[in-house]
C-alpha cells in the first residue's frame, strides 16, 4: 500500500514540487517566505479552479479548449454590469458569473451530446464565437479600473485569516470536487465514461448525459473565474486570458489525467496547476522571460502524455503477464 502510495503521480508532483521549491529557495530565499508563498497561491488559484473543471471533462474522454474565452466573456459581462449598475451586490455578479458559465458550458454539452460533433471541434468552435461576443457587446472597448466599483474590484483581495479570498475559493472549489468524485454517483460515472463508454451504457449510465454535466460544471467554474479575474485585475477586454486554455490543459496533463479519459485525480490536477504557478512566478525571479511559460507549458504537455502513455503500456504489459502465467497454471 505504501509502495503504490510512493509510485503514484501525486507523490511524485509533491517531491517535484518541493525540489523545485528547495532549489528556487536555495538561490532566493525570500520566494519560500509565507508572505510569498501566499502570493504564488493567489495568483494560481484562478488556474487550480479551471483544472478542476477541465480535469472531470477530460476524464469522460473530452475537452475543452473554451474555458478561457467562457472567463473572459463572463468577465466582460460581470465588469459591464458593474459599471451599468455600481450598486448591484457582489453575491448576484457571482451569482450571474456562475449561471452564465453554466449556460456557455451547457452549450458545448448539447452540440457534443446531442449532436455527436468531436468536443474539440465543438470547443474551438465555441472558443471563437465566444471571443466573438465580447468584441459585439463591448464594441471593442476596455473596461478600466476606475470605471469600476471599490466593492467589485476588492471582493478577491478581501482576507481572511491571512488568506485573500480568491484562494480561498480555490482551495474549496477543490474540496469540493474531491468530494464529488469520491463520493457521488455522477464522480463513478466520470470515470466509467471514459474508462469504457460501451460497458458504462451497459451498466445504465449515459455517456452523452454524463459529458453534458462535465461540460455544465467546467464551464460554471470558467464563469466564477470570469468574475474574480476581471476583479483582481481591474480590467476587462477582448484578448483577456486569450491562450490560458493550454496552462489548463498542461495542469491537468502533468498532474496525471489522461488525455484518453478515464483515469487521473483531481488532486493531481490540483498539483499540476501549483507545479506550473511556482514556474510562472519564479521564471521572473531566476531571470526568465514570463513569455517562455506557455513553451514550457506546451512541453510539459507532451513529455506527460509520452509518460502516461509509456505508464500505460507497461501496465498492459504486466496484465498480460499475469494473464499467460494464470493460463499455463
Amino acid at each position: 500500500m505504501i509502495l503504490r502510495i510512493l509510485k503514484s503521480r501525486e507523490a511524485l508532483l509533491i517531491a517535484v514540487i518541493a525540489a523545485l521549491l528547495a532549489l528556487i529557495a536555495s538561490r532566493f530565499p525570500a520566494f519560500i517566505e509565507p508572505t510569498n508563498l501566499v502570493n504564488v497561491l493567489t495568483d494560481t488559484s484562478p488556474l487550480i479552479i479551471l483544472a478542476l473543471g477541465q480535469a472531470i471533462v477530460i476524464l469522460t474522454r473530452c475537452i475543452d479548449l473554451s474555458v478561457a474565452a467562457n472567463l473572459a466573456l463572463v468577465g466582460m459581462v460581470c465588469a459591464m454590469l458593474n459599471v451599468a449598475v455600481p450598486g448591484l451586490p457582489i453575491p448576484l455578479i457571482i451569482l450571474i458569473a456562475l449561471g452564465l458559465g453554466a449556460i456557455l458550458g451547457a452549450f458545448n454539452g448539447i452540440l457534443v451530446w446531442k449532436l455527436g460533433i468531436p468536443p474539440i471541434v465543438v470547443t474551438l468552435g465555441t472558443l471563437t464565437i465566444y471571443r466573438g461576443l465580447i468584441f459585439v457587446i463591448s464594441d471593442g472597448a476596455w473596461v478600466n479600473a476606475h470605471e469600476m466599483s471599490a466593492s467589485f474590484t476588492g471582493f478577491p483581495r478581501a482576507e481572511i485569516l491571512g488568506l485573500p479570498i480568491l484562494a480561498w475559493l480555490a482551495i474549496l472549489a477543490s474540496i469540493a470536487f474531491l468530494i464529488i468524485i469520491a463520493r457521488t454517483p455522477l464522480g463513478r460515472a466520470f470515470y466509467a465514461v471514459g474508462g469504457n463508454p460501451h460497458a458504462a451504457v451497459y451498466t445504465g449510465i449515459n455517456v452523452g448525459k454524463t459529458q453534458f454535466w462535465a461540460f455544465v460544471l467546467s464551464g460554471t467554474l470558467a464563469g466564477l473565474t470570469g468574475y474574480l479575474w476581471v476583479a483582481r485585475y481591474s480590467v476587462a477586454y477582448v484578448d483577456i486570458a486569450r491562450g490560458f486554455e493550454l496552462e489548463v490543459v498542461a495542469a491537468c496533463v502533468i498532474g496525471g489525467i489522461a488525455i484518453a479519459g478515464g483515469a487521473g485525480s483531481i488532486l493531481g490536477a490540483i498539483l499540476g496547476a501549483l507545479f506550473l504557478g511556482i514556474i510562472k512566478n519564479a521564471l521572473p525571479v531566476v531571470g526568465i522571460s514570463p513569455f517562455w511559460q506557455l513553451a514550457i507549458s506546451g512541453a510539459a504537455i507532451v513529455i506527460a502524455v509520452a509518460f502516461n502513455a509509456r505508464a500505460g503500456r507497461a501496465k498492459g504489459r504486466v496484465i498480460l503477464k499475469r494473464a499467460e502465467a494464470e493460463a499455463l497454471t
